[in-house]
């Protein structure tokens, strides 16, 4: 009794220095949040190093290998937890997803872990990709809100650097295991569940977002009142509202088509451009992912708040054409496919996710925050899975320069996009950019609840 009356008395402490200190809350909070980023990037890249093990294992063809990769967290898996996750969390709270979302990502990848049949592989991909769905909408707007004006992109930054610092490590320990075969990738599994497991212990001492807490209690009072929200609605309806959803669908969706088959199927992608070695591709991969933690920490997170943001984000954007442009056009040798994997990795830190993560928070009301995060999300992994579906086939079938080709049209747009219409809310206050976009106060569409 006496020491359960002593971890009352520390937690209770904590919350009072909590309260007291909210920098110190906020770098608490963000470091729980980057090891939830950690794991979910982690599954995509476990299963991007197995597939071809899987496939091998069961016998599937190409298009079999296409439907697991659009049912995973990559595209279609994703797709549902981003709808289901959004607006959870802006009705219930930021913790709330944040306590139940890892639960179906461990009983997921418990699954693949024992998989010996193509059901279990095929259920757990599917749970872990609505896992990892319903939580990084949450994450990213937890973390924008937790952040200080000034600091906006800096905060943010921390979830695109764990999002990077996962598939470097995953890579380099699938890398390692190649030996193993199939028993390799299940360790790598293994090792992302051991990791939630722990996130998930620690993280439940994360404290709920301030500003969500006062969006909620003006909620409550309309509710009170016999007013009723509904945030898809008013999400859908509102003018402002779909300006934002249109600009970072073109920023993001088209972006992330390119991205999302880069991340399951780019060793494939070196294994049609001549690299047979698995552990060959792996170490590519390391490198881009490398490349990309130091670029968002060296460039978004420190150059993000500080220097014009267009201009950023188009430097991004050229590197990561220029990447695709050198694949497609250029004679194919290894040191290529290094300057490749370089321009990429670069391009990534400081590209369209990163920019994404930061304005998708700043253009939308808090009220309905998360769930404007949900429906993008949705949107731009439905895109990834409709080509991912297909990509394995049309890979081996038309080669790297057709999928090369489409990969390039899409880079071209999501340029075009961001640099044209980026929003001018660098400096500001959330709430500052909330009045500006809606009017104060800001002018949403209600009902009234009848008696």
């Amino acid at each position: 009794m006496p020491n359960v009356a002593a971890r009352r008395q520390r937690r209770r402490q904590r919350k009072i220095q909590n309260d007291q200190h909210p920098t110190d809350r906020r770098l608490e909070s963000h470091c729980r949040c980057v090891h939830v980023q950690l794991h979910r990037s982690g599954i995509l890249i476990a299963l991007a190093t197995s597939l071809t093990l899987w496939q091998e294992y069961f016998g599937f063809s190409n298009l079999v290998v296409g439907l697991i990769a659009a049912l995973s967290a990559n595209a279609f898996g994703a797709a549902v937890g981003a709808m289901i996750g959004g607006p959870l969390g802006d009705r219930y709270g930021r913790k709330f997803i944040y306590t139940y979302d890892l639960i179906l990502y461990m009983i997921g990848t418990a699954l693949v872990i024992f998989a010996v049949t193509p059901w279990m592989l095929i259920v757990g991909v599917i749970l872990t990709g609505i896992a990892v769905g319903a939580g990084v909408p949450v994450a990213w707007t937890y973390i924008a809100e937790e952040a200080p004006s000034e600091q906006r992109a800096r905060h943010v930054g921390t979830a695109q650097f764990a999002w990077s610092l996962a598939p470097a490590l995953v890579f380099l320990l699938a890398a390692v295991v190649v030996p193993l075969g199939l028993l390799g990738s299940r360790l790598v599994f293994a090792h992302l569940f051991v990791i939630a497991f722990i996130t998930w212990w620690i993280r439940r001492r994360l404290s709920e977002s301030h500003t969500w807490k006062k969006s909620n209690e003006a909620r409550l009072l309309e509710e009170a009142s016999g007013v009723k929200r509904r945030n898809y609605r008013e999400l859908l309806t509102n003018a402002t509202n779909l300006k934002a959803l249109l600009f970072l669908v073109g920023v993001y969706a088209l972006w992330n088509l390119v991205a999302g088959q880069m991340g399951i199927f780019m060793p494939r992608v070196y294994e049609s451009s001549g690299v047979e070695s698995s552990a060959e591709q792996n170490l590519l991969q390391v490198l881009l992912w490398t490349l990309t933690v130091l670029a968002t920490y060296f460039g978004f997170m420190k150059y993000g708040d500080r220097i014009d943001r267009r201009l950023l984000y188009g430097i991004g954007a050229v590197l990561g054409l220029a990447a695709w442009v050198l694949l497609v056009f250029v004679h194919v040798t290894m040191p290529v496919l290094i300057l490749f994997a370089a321009l990429w990795g670069i391009s990534a830190g400081i590209g369209a996710q990163a920019f994404y993560a930061l304005w998708a928070a700043e253009m939308f009301a808090t009220r309905y925050r998360a769930s404007a995060q949900g429906v993008l999300f949705f949107v731009a992994r439905i895109v990834v899975g409709l080509l991912s579906y297909w990509f394995p086939t049309l890979l081996a079938e038309r080669g790297v320069p057709f999928v090369g080709a489409i990969m390039i049209g899409a880079l071209v747009a999501a340029m075009l996009i961001g640099v044209i219409w980026a929003p001018d809310t660098q400096g500001k206050s959330l709430e500052q950019i909330e009045q500006e976009r809606y009017g104060e106060p800001a002018k949403q569409p209600v009902e009234q609840t009848t008696a």
